[in-house]
């Protein structure tokens, strides 16, 4: 986050009251030190509504939505995407708009010039709301817990039919949302209010806490600048007997977060080695990883960081997204070296090394620390 933004999130919340009142509330979502998205939003006994600005991606984009209660259920809903300036996406719908029954539920998608109408055989349902959209769980969890659903809540979406949404009770006053793009732990305090969005165990890595008074989401939007693409997908490279070896990879950031036993890899848990996609291995020669012979071929890598030391897995499937792991698949697991860095490394990096006698290393640096796999290359 720019010094510009941190200043202007800090000049927009003071414009508000100084403490919001227990129906009101802004939550901010932050990447480590980056604020990435600010939602706002407002409950009276038959109206649960509000607004979202983030700046995850290509473009800011806002989205603003609209619950409507009635019997303690919700009847109708409203939720616009629109851009930084508040109009439409071009080429995107202008607004979509469902209709909950006891037996059905409908969804509208208004364009410009036409609607086009779904009506999906789903009792009680709720709408699934976009991501860094999770105020509204509160309520849809309150509904949830009276209908004694709460592990399979019908729920309609912008597009596609009807999925299911979860909400796993945890420890205290936490749930862990089940069924959406990332399964949240939601923890909420007196009253009901959302205090922490935790997306630390998801692919997302969002936290998102409360903020004091009301947020200006159209001001914010002004002086909100895309990420753009937060984990860039890199091929690292290297030539032995005159055969590549290269290693594809998404590279995510530190953003201020700790790295190795930390929050981005985890003790005890098998880490994607990168982001978004799983890591891909590509080999030419056969070569010799510890006691693991890697034929020819493409494989997968995975890393399990623990108290007693540091392991590559080089799996056979491929191909799949960097949460789909399955231990059925592994071709075998290598321990890795740990050594400090001689600077901090802000973006993971993989190099594939070639040394002397058909000897070569792979290293996978981030933060403060470097895991080494070495191999032999078979002639």
């Amino acid at each position: 986050m720019t010094r510009a933004l941190r200043n202007t999130l800090g000049l927009l919340f003071l414009l508000g009251p100084v403490a919001a009142s227990a129906q009101d509330g802004s939550i901010v979502y932050r990447l480590g030190k980056d604020t990435v998205a600010v939602e706002k939003y407002s409950r009276t006994p038959v109206k649960f509504s509000g607004e979202m600005v983030a700046r995850n991606g290509a473009a800011v984009q806002r989205i603003a939505y609209e619950l409507t209660l009635a019997a303690g259920r919700i009847t109708a809903a409203t939720v616009k995407r629109m851009q930084a300036d508040g109009t439409p996406v071009p080429n995107a719908p202008t607004e979509y708009r469902f209709a909950f029954r006891a037996d059905s539920a409908t969804r509208t998608t208004v364009f410009g010039d036409s609607s086009q109408v779904r009506t999906f055989a789903a009792a009680n349902a709720v709408p699934s709301m976009p991501v860094f959209v999770y105020a509204p769980y509160a309520l849809i969890n309150e509904i949830a817990q009276k209908s004694g659903r709460r592990d399979s809540v019908p729920a309609l979406g912008l597009t596609g039919g009807v999925a299911y949404l979860g909400l796993e009770a945890m420890a205290g006053d936490t749930l862990r949302l089940r069924g959406g793009p990332y399964a949240m732990l939601l923890r909420y305090g007196q009253g009901g209010r959302l205090m922490l969005v935790d997306g630390s165990y998801t692919t997302n890595k969002a936290i998102g806490t409360p903020a004091s008074g009301a947020a200006d989401i159209a001001s914010l939007a002004k002086t909100m600048k895309p990420t753009g693409v937060l984990s860039p997908r890199i091929t690292a490279y290297a030539a032995f007997l005159r055969g590549p070896i290269t290693v594809n990879y998404g590279s995510p950031a530190v953003r201020g977060r700790t790295v190795w036993g930390g929050t981005l890899v985890p003790f005890d848990t098998i880490w994607r080695t990168g982001a978004n996609e799983a890591a891909h291995l590509a080999t030419s020669k056969a070569i010799q990883l510890g006691d693991v012979t890697v034929a020819p071929g493409l494989y997968t890598i995975w890393i399990q960081h623990t108290k007693t030391g540091t392991s590559l897995i080089v799996n056979k499937q491929v191909g799949q997204w960097g949460t789909d792991y399955n231990a059925a698949n592994d071709l075998g697991r290598v321990a890795m070296t740990m050594a400090n860095t001689l600077d901090h490394v802000e973006d993971f990096t993989i190099t594939v090394r070639a040394l002397p006698q058909n000897r070569g290393a792979i290293d996978f640096a981030w933060g403060d620390r470097v895991a080494t796999a070495s191999f032999i290359v078979k002639p």
